[in-house]
């Protein structure tokens, strides 16, 4: 009233005023049209299915709302792969979600989600329930100058809010589900799966694609980047993951809003990086990502290796070994840490600081922390989790110097390390390229392995190999035969070395896994180094007496064959 008031008094007409009150527009991505798929079409198997998702979806739907399994497990099922994440969506809002369940938090500003917890400790497990959201275009939408940290204050009380690009702030506004499938990425990521009734309700055609193993956008591919460009890095992870191509239209504008990742926050970036790298993937994800012209300038990280200003075949091979043994991990359903993979990519970069610092008169220890730390700032910078990632990196780096030291005392000491394993196994990647004797590798893995016979027996070994060679003097008998008499005895009399069967696999630290859409936060790795030590020394005591044999860098079928991949690894193999 008031405004209206006002428009008379300044003269203005009434039709302008109505304008100003007419609805949004419509929105401009295609809705689509629901198709309900039974399960003789879609062929889902139910073994696959997890049982507290199931249990959310039938709590929500005993209390009258709707409820279906979405997204990526979907997706995951449809191809016959068993999810590693369950998340629910359902027409219930986060305050009615979290009154039906005993543990349950709401979550989130840009999204609000419930987080419905089950068991404790570290297996527990958390399935991710969201409500169903309206699609609403820019022009229905607050528009702010800033980003999430400037602009706090102005989008505190709203729930559409985006950015001068485009990009989505706040998007809490609810709406029913055909508009929830809108505002998906990508059509393989829109399908719902009610697990009761077993059918897939499938808005934009993703059942086609899927069986096309094709990657195609909901809408207009510019607009869908600009609402949030992380989707960019999205599209190649499940590119490679999958195995998928990109459709051209969705292909096309990549390069073009790649700058658009500029205004992302670091933190969420970085965990888009470790997801990239941590599906199984790693090597068909970094191909894909040269495929489409991302591969330098977006992730930091990467960065020292992919851009690096000088070419290093030693650094390449180490990189190319170290993500090939992560994918090996993943695929066989093992845990994998980010700061192993990130130590190892950082390392050659960490290395030529070393080095130059140690060539500048500095003490090698503190040269080697001076280094770590202007890394470290550089690459990584301040994301969430950084004091736990960086503290695991930094003890993996700073332990590979105390490798070299083999007295009693310090290989004593190292070995009892809790991080020793992640240490060794990032010292065997540095023997398996030659950048250390593979002998220094072979003795710690003989030591970690071995009795305490054994362990003095090394030790031992290592004490005669430093100790001078005795001085020759030639005996009456000798003098007369022209040979020399060692007066220290037979050069043969030396303690023999113990034989501590060797484990034929290699084994990274592990950490909680990065989801498909989880954060790369801290968690402890300490208790699964453990867990490998123990399970490497139940391995070996029976095997103690057995022949020594030579260790093979994994996934290769004989040593030495390995692909040049040239200094930009070019030639990354593709996993599927």
């Amino acid at each position: 009233m008031i405004k209206k008031l006002i428009n008379r008094l300044l003269g203005k007409g009434e039709g302008k005023a109505d304008a100003e009150a007419a609805p949004p527009p419509a929105p401009a991505v295609p809705l689509g049209a629901r198709v309900e798929v039974p399960h003789s079409a879609h062929g889902i198997d139910a073994s696959l299915l997890d049982a507290n998702a199931v249990r959310v979806v039938k709590t929500l739907k005993d209390a009258g709302f709707e409820a279906y399994i979405v997204g990526g497990a979907v997706r995951d099922l449809l191809v016959g792969l068993r999810p590693k994440d369950f998340d629910v969506a359902t027409d219930a809002t986060p305050e009615q979600v979290k009154s039906l369940f005993r543990r349950a938090f709401i979550i989130g500003r840009r999204f609000r989600l419930v987080h419905v917890v089950f068991g404790r400790g570290r297996e527990h497990e958390t399935i991710e329930v969201s409500t169903f959201r309206a699609y609403l275009d820019m022009a229905a939408a607050d528009t702010v100058a800033g980003n999430e940290k400037t602009s706090k204050h102005e989008i505190a009380d709203k729930t559409h809010v985006v950015d001068a690009s485009g990009r989505v702030l706040r998007d809490n506004v609810w709406g029913p589900q055909i508009e929830d499938a809108a505002r998906r990425d990508f059509s393989i990521n829109a399908m719902y799966y009610d697990p009761v009734s077993q059918t897939v309700v499938d808005y934009h055609g993703g059942i086609a694609d899927i069986r096309a193993r094709t990657l195609r956008m909901i809408g207009d591919p510019d607009t869908r980047y600009r609402e949030d460009p992380v989707r960019i890095i999205r599209v190649v992870r499940f590119a490679a993951k999958l195995g998928f191509e990109i459709e051209p239209a969705t292909r096309k504008p990549i390069r073009k809003m790649a700058e658009l990742l500029a205004n992302v926050p670091a933190s969420r970036l970085f965990d888009e990086m470790v997801k990239l790298l941590q599906t199984g993937h790693a090597l068909a994800s970094i191909a894909e990502l040269k495929k489409q012209g991302l591969d330098r300038g977006v992730f930091p990280v990467l960065d020292a290796v992919l851009a690096a200003p000088q070419p290093n075949a030693g650094r390449d091979e180490f990189v190319r070994l170290a993500l090939q043994d992560t994918d090996r991990r993943v695929q066989e359903g093992r845990p994998v840490a980010p700061s192993f993979m990130l130590a190892c990519l950082l390392w050659h970069e960490v290395l030529d600081r070393w080095n130059a610092l140690k060539g500048d008169g500095e003490p090698p220890i503190p040269a080697l922390q001076q280094a770590v730390d202007a890394v470290f700032d550089a690459r990584i910078g301040d994301i969430s989790g950084r004091g736990k990632l960086g503290g695991d990196m930094r003890e993996i780096w700073l332990m590979q110097p105390r490798f070299e030291r083999r007295t009693s005392s310090s290989a004593h000491g190292l070995a009892a390390q809790p991080r020793f394993r992640a240490g060794y196994d990032f010292l065997r990647l540095r023997a398996d390229t030659g950048e250390v004797p593979a002998d220094l590798a072979d003795w710690w893995e003989d030591f970690h392995l071995g009795s305490d016979d054994d362990r003095e027996a090394l030790l031992a070994d290592v004490r005669a190999a430093q100790q001078p060679k005795p001085r020759r003097v030639p005996g009456p008998r000798a003098a007369a035969a022209g040979q020399p008499t060692d007066l220290a005895g037979s050069a043969d009399a030396r303690p023999g070395r113990g034989a501590a069967g060797r484990a034929s696999g290699r084994s990274e630290d592990s950490a909680e896994p990065a989801d498909d859409d989880a954060d790369a936060d801290g968690v402890d790795d300490t208790s699964h180094d453990a867990a490998d030590q123990a399970a490497d020394r139940a391995a070996a005591a029976p095997a103690r007496k057995r022949r020594r044999r030579r260790r093979r860098p994994a996934g290769d079928a004989t040593a030495g064959e390995r692909p040049d991949d040239g200094p930009d690894l070019s030639p990354l193999p593709r996993v599927d």
